[in-house]
Parts: C-alpha cells; sequence; structure tokens
C-alpha cells in the first residue's frame, strides 16, 4: 500500500489536537499578518504591483508553510525512530506509504495555513494588481516550502524526541527574524539575512508582487535568490540524510 487514507484521517485529527499545531502552523501566520500588515497604517501603501498588506500576506503565508512543513515531517522522523517503523511492519502499508501519507499531511497542513492567512488578507485590504499573483505566490509557497520537510526530517531524525517538532518550529520563528521575513531589513542586517534559509524562500514567494524590488530599496537578483534556495535546500537534504545515517546507527 503506497498511501493510507486511513492514517491520513487520523493525522489530521491529531494535528488539529495538538497545540503546537494550531498555534505555530494556523494561528501564529495569522495574528502576524494581523499585527504587521492589516494593523499597520502604512498598510494600503504601494509595493511593487501590490500593497504592503498583500507583500505582508505571502510572508506570513511562507513562515506558515515552513513551520507546518518542518514540524509535521520531523514528528514523523521522530515516531519512526521511536519504533512505529516495526508496527508499520505488520500493517500492508510500506515504509513509503507511510512518508508520503504524512508529506501529504504536511501539505494539506501548509495549505491551510496558506489559506487562513489569505482569507484574512481578502478580508482585510490586502490587494495585487492581477488576480494570477495571489495563485502564483500561493503555488510558490507550497512548492518551494517542501526543503523545510527536508529540515524537519533531519531535525527529527537526528534529535529523535517528542520536542524535535517544537524545536523545528521554534528554529523556523528565527530563521524568520534574521531572514528578512518579519520586519524590513536594511544595511548589514540585510546583508546578513541573505545568507540565511528563509530569505531565498519569501523572496521568491514576494516575486510576483514585487518583482524582486525590496522595501528598504535596491532589488534582488533573480539568480542570486534562486542560488540562497538551491544551496539551502541540498543542507537539507544532507542534514536528512546524516540523520539516517544516525537513527540506522542507535538500531
Amino acid at each position: 500500500m503506497t498511501f493510507s487514507p486511513t492514517l491520513y484521517r487520523i493525522e489530521g485529527i491529531r494535528q488539529l489536537r495538538n497545540p503546537y499545531t494550531l498555534a505555530f502552523t494556523l494561528a501564529m501566520p495569522v495574528a502576524m499578518y494581523l499585527l504587521f500588515g492589516a494593523g499597520m497604517a502604512y498598510g494600503s501603501q504601494s509595493v511593487g504591483t501590490a500593497n504592503v498588506s498583500f507583500y505582508v500576506m505571502v510572508s506570513m503565508g511562507a513562515f506558515g508553510t515552513a513551520t507546518g512543513m518542518s514540524s509535521l515531517t520531523s514528528l514523523a522522523a521522530s515516531e519512526v525512530g521511536q519504533g512505529w517503523g516495526r508496527q508499520l511492519a505488520m500493517t500492508p502499508l510500506t515504509t513509503a506509504g507511510y512518508a508520503l501519507t504524512k508529506l501529504v499531511s504536511a501539505v494539506t497542513f501548509s495549505a491551510a495555513s496558506v489559506a487562513a492567512v489569505y482569507v484574512a488578507g481578502m478580508l482585510t485590504g490586502a490587494e495585487a494588481d492581477d488576480a494570477w499573483r495571489w495563485f502564483a505566490a500561493a503555488a510558490i509557497t507550497l512548492a518551494i516550502g517542501l526543503m523545510f520537510g527536508l529540515y524537519g526530517l533531519g531535525v527529527g531524525l537526528t534529535f529523535n524526541s517528542d520536542s524535535a517538532a517544537a524545536l523545528a518550529s521554534i528554529s523556523i520563528t528565527f530563521f524568520g527574524f534574521f531572514g528578512n521575513v518579519f520586519v524590513p531589513l536594511e544595511g548589514v542586517m540585510l546583508d546578513i539575512a541573505k545568507f540565511t534559509p528563509m530569505y531565498g524562500f519569501v523572496a521568491l514567494v514576494r516575486w510576483p508582487a514585487t518583482d524582486g524590488a525590496l522595501v528598504a530599496g535596491g532589488a534582488d537578483s533573480i539568480w542570486l535568490v534562486l542560488l540562497n534556495v538551491a544551496v539551502w535546500a541540498g543542507l537539507f537534504a544532507l542534514l536528512a540524510r546524516l540523520g539516517v545515517m544516525r537513527s540506522r546507527r542507535r538500531r
């Protein structure tokens, strides 16, 4: 069996009862948007082909996706490391099927996070010149956000504990503050931010609205942004690989 609807349903119910999932994946991105986007007087000012509220909205959607992807995949990795794999061996579900079911669950919650933030944006004045920019930003968010699934997998396999999901979520918040996600950075802080894992991801998410333009002035190079994403995706894949090797040694 390559996918389990039953496990997917159970996983969804379990995560809806998980306060970390509700707080970091659903509630926090919406709250941050309302605070930094809709709640500010400059929300209606233009940024590229959208307004500031739209700019903040897509940023918080990206943050929620990164948080959801990393926390849920780290939890899955921890479960396997704690012996859940032996339980799976007694069912028709393969290891690949288990991983796929968990990944679909992570994508679902990430999509829910994006939808929640975007609905809040629609209700509070987020605007873009063309409707396709909404869909483009959402698609980039969910597609590129998969790289943080690798990060969560690496964290879960490396630490192999129930705290791995919380650690993954908290570290994403840390990356966000230093990655030009919440507050527009400038000067030395902006130069440092360009080397952090959230910077390239969020810059791509904002691209349909800004075409790379920065709030502090100037513009990003699409090639440098793509390089940032490629390098960090590779490092996250390496972390996951090292976590797999460490997990096998513990067995």
